[in-house]
């Protein structure tokens, strides 16, 4: 239990409906949708859209999205894959042949078709209550008339103001620098353009005036794009089987290849034929292991994660009980695995940014949804007359000839981007998330473990400290204890303290025996968790 002479959160408490998002005007949004009549999807797509405004450096309409959606009743979890796509032209042969050898994060080929748009519109269609129309009409008034930059948002898009200049993005750098906290930034070009898709649904962005500006932008740029790639991009979102996992009484379920929610898997199936280290959530013995199970989950994730409509990805192998127990052990808990088996770490690119909600409705739909840029502001490039700044998802690409996950025609890249749902004797028991690009598969089995396996609240399991291994060290917040540090360095992890924290969860548990809906919300971020 929270010991009360310390700062911090406590869980939020309601009964009839809860939103968790990384902005309090984005989690009021999806309230005033719920008490609308909207159910847990509308509220949801509402919500991301204003973050889409207000939380720019996250998120944009000129990203992907991905949901996992429990509707009551049902037993079922529906996944929606919301990628956006590589053009037709980039072939390995042309980039080859232009001596292109990997692909940079701020450059025009690291864009693809942003899926988020029909994602949203294809939900709707399925399983919401209200339109576009009428949802997207915070997030327009958001843009029109400004809102008050927030603290976070500005301490980020401060760090991010070189990427912006590159790229000529300048109407993000009023008066040729980042916001400052608490100034208003208005977005007038994308309200216009949130009042065409409103009016005329997705089509207004992949057709038309608003496809034509993305495209002239990213010509401009060497970009191999074309309006027959965007018109593409309508009706591209498609519903997916999700994957899951037994674990600890529960089934986890997280979206599949070509996002890595696989991943997150893994580590949990490695860690839970583990005993609970008696020490606790902090002790050297569990980060160690969590840190070893990571490093193995996401070696397969870098060998084997890619479309899945162009190459095959072993799902079922990499799932099954008695490869995780093969990998299991090889975690030895006196020392760090020197050598991974078989391929080793591939080299990744930093941290990035994303937005993550959840959402409960007074039904007990339960919706799980995460809106992404990639990196922070994506690619930088802004197509400035329709307001629209691109994402750079084509970075998850590899320029590598016969590697799964190489860039092709029409493919989408590895995706970092999951949403999870719990589920229990057919009923969704929460949605969650940890944003963070290649943090999530870690973000989302420490938070788990956390709550489920150390007994921590919701928001306990969210502030503790956190850490991740990526390419060769232990990137570790400055919350982590010294003589735990200094355990795992004597345990052979090299140990680099970041100045940016991992991640941003959210998530909402819900208490079906006492009638009760509990949220937390990350501390790392500006936002809250709310209920009615």
């Amino acid at each position: 239990m929270r010991d009360f002479h310390f700062p911090g959160r406590s869980q939020v408490y309601a009964t009839h409906g809860m939103a968790a998002t990384s902005m309090p005007a984005a989690t009021l949004t999806a309230l005033d949708v719920l008490r609308a009549g909207g159910n847990a999807l509308d509220a949801a797509v509402a919500a991301c859209a204003v973050l889409c405004v207000i939380e720019p450096q996250s998120t944009g309409i000129g990203g992907d999205c991905f949901c996992l959606y429990a509707p009551a009743g049902t037993g079922k979890v529906i996944a929606l894959n919301g990628s956006g796509r590589a053009p037709s032209a980039a072939t390995i042969d042309w980039y080859e042949a232009a001596g292109i050898a990997a692909l940079e994060n701020t450059s025009a080929h690291a864009v693809t078709v942003p899926g988020a748009i029909d994602a949203w519109a294809t939900l709707l269609a399925a399983h919401g209550r209200k339109g576009l129309d009428e949802l997207l009409q915070p997030a327009i008034r958001f843009a029109a008339e400004g809102w008050p930059v927030a603290d976070k948002v500005a301490w980020d898009w401060a760090r991010l103001e070189g990427k912006l200049r590159k790229n000529g993005a300048t109407p993000f750098l009023p008066n040729g620098a980042a916001p400052r906290p608490g100034d208003i930034f208005r977005q007038s070009a994308l309200a216009e353009t949130l009042r065409a898709i409103a009016r005329h649904g997705p089509r207004a962005f992949y057709e038309g005036p608003v496809a034509a500006d993305m495209v002239a932008a990213l010509r401009a740029r060497g970009g191999l794009h074309t309006e027959a790639d965007f018109a593409a991009g309508l009706g591209a979102a498609d519903f997916v089987d999700p994957i899951s996992l037994s674990w600890r009484g529960f089934e986890a379920f997280q979206c599949p290849p070509n996002g890595v929610g696989l991943a997150a898997l893994m580590i949990l199936g490695i860690l839970d034929g583990l005993p609970t280290p008696s020490a606790g959530p902090l002790s050297a013995e569990r980060l160690h292991r969590h840190i070893e199970a990571a490093r193995l989950a996401y070696r397969d994730r870098n060998a084997f994660v890619a479309d899945p409509s162009q190459v095959e990805v072993p799902v079922g192998k990499l799932l099954d009980p008695a490869y995780l127990a093969s990998l299991r052990g090889l975690i030895d808990d006196a020392a760090a695995l020197r050598d991974l088996p078989a391929a080793g770490e591939a080299v990744l690119p930093p941290h990035r940014d994303t937005v993550y909600l959840c959402v409960v409705d007074q039904d007990g739909n339960a919706c799980s949804f995460i809106n992404s840029l990639f990196e922070g502001f994506g690619s930088g490039i802004l197509a400035e007359q329709s307001g629209v700044m691109l994402q750079n998802r084509g970075f998850g690409f590899r320029v590598e000839r016969g590697h799964p996950n190489c860039i092709a025609p029409r493919k989408r890249p590895m995706h970092t981007i999951i949403p999870g749902m719990l589920m229990q004797d057919g009923q969704a028991v929460m949605p969650y998330g940890v944003m963070g690009g290649h943090f999530q598969p870690m973000g989302h089995s420490l938070f788990l473990t956390n709550h489920f396996e150390f007994g921590l609240d919701l928001q306990e399991a969210m502030d503790l400290p956190r850490l991740l291994p990526l390419n060769g060290k232990v990137q570790i917040e400055r919350g982590i204890p010294a003589d735990v540090c200094d355990r795992l360095s004597r345990l052979g992890h090299t140990l680099e303290l970041i100045e940016r924290p991992h991640g941003g969860a959210q998530a909402i548990r819900i208490d079906r025996a006492r009638g009760v809906l509990i949220a937390g919300s990350e501390p790392r971020k500006d936002g809250c968790a709310m209920g009615y």
